[in-house]
């Protein structure tokens, strides 16, 4: 497993110091999220402050833009970053797309396997130079591109994209179609074994591929301190965490994995009525236990190893590592996955 890092700065004047920290500690990956900014701006900045990190977005919200939209932002920081970007794309909840971004909600899962398939002939027609744009289905269509609005050409066209996700189907498509997989933050190890990278597998042998051409990467709910009050104090962060990714329905079947579905609409009640502070108490201890990792500076590679071995190839700590805290004791965990 290689370690990477969750840019959570809102604010781009930051980007550049935090990209170039990410480098220079060690992180292999820098995922930028898409909350109270833009996911895909801060990675201009982080593309143009390093050299050798991965840099990534976990997630774009697909469906508010246009797959050509997003198509000709790739394409920019695929060339600015000289190859090292990938494009994480995320559905969001039917809520949000109506209620927030104002855009109709369609099946999800069908409607990303077309806008992934339109990036895919978009990429194409820029890459190859002059070939027609035909993409025809029941969510998009693209038949026009003319040299005046052709990207100027790069040598990394091949843009990897990763899609997030919990269900069975878009697991499925995501190994038919994508080359990577981002694994919710709300999740177990039961589940990612039993039910995410199972059906992952079953689309990658649908498409002829194996596991070694996928790659899957999550945030990890981890309790790390240099004692046990300050261990208790990440997993209380940690406990409110769960809380609130458990009120929404569609995170249902990882409580379902581990017979505990029926809290789903228990939290689901009190966040309507907006109690916050009361959902956090819905979360026993045992909980905490299957969904948080919890331990010492010198303790929590090697039980994250131990969870998540065999099921992760990338993961990031779901709170981040912040320059200037403890920086000797979270560059030697650095150093246990990336060397």
């Amino acid at each position: 497993m290689k370690l990477d890092l969750t840019l959570h700065t809102q604010v781009l004047r930051e980007v550049p110091a935090d990209a170039r920290f990410a480098e220079d500690a060690g992180f292999a990956g820098l995922w930028s999220q898409e909350t109270g900014n833009d996911g895909l701006l801060p990675l201009v900045l982080a593309a143009e402050h390093t050299g050798k990190i991965t840099l990534g977005t976990a997630i774009a919200v697909a469906f508010p833009r246009s797959p050509m939209t997003m198509a000709y932002i790739a394409w920019d920081l695929a060339g600015l970053s000289r190859g090292r970007f990938v494009l994480g794309l995320g559905t969001q909840v039917k809520g949000h797309n109506e209620r927030r971004f104002s855009v109709k909600w369609d099946a999800p899962v069908p409607r990303l396997r077309e806008y992934i398939e339109s990036l895919r002939a978009i990429f194409k027609c820029w890459s190859e130079g002059g070939q027609r744009l035909s993409y025809q289905g029941k969510f998009y269509n693209f038949s026009l591109m003319t040299p005046f609005f052709t990207p100027p050409h790069h040598e990394w066209p091949n843009i990897p994209i990763y899609v997030a996700g919990v269900n069975p189907l878009i697991c499925r498509m995501a190994g038919e179609l994508c080359d990577g997989f981002h694994a919710h933050p709300f999740h177990s190890a039961k589940y990612l074994r039993e039910s995410v990278l199972p059906n992952i597998e079953s689309g990658l042998r649908k498409a002829g591929r194996s596991r070694k051409d996928f790659t899957v990467f999550t945030s990890v709910f981890a309790a790390v301190g240099r004692n046990d009050e300050q261990i208790h104090k990440a997993r209380e962060l940690i406990r409110s965490q769960i809380a609130f990714y458990g009120s929404t329905r569609s995170y249902q079947p990882v409580l379902d994995a581990h017979g505990w579905g029926d809290m789903c609409a228990r939290l689901g009640e009190k966040a309507a009525k907006g109690k916050w502070d009361q959902m956090a108490a819905e979360v026993s201890d045992d909980m905490l236990e299957v969904y948080c990792v919890s331990g010492t500076f010198d303790t929590i590679a090697a039980r994250i190893k131990q969870r998540y071995e065999g099921l992760l190839d990338r993961f990031a700590f779901y709170f981040p590592y912040r320059a200037g805290t403890e920086d000797d004791r979270w560059r030697a965990i650095i150093t246990e996955f990336n060397g």
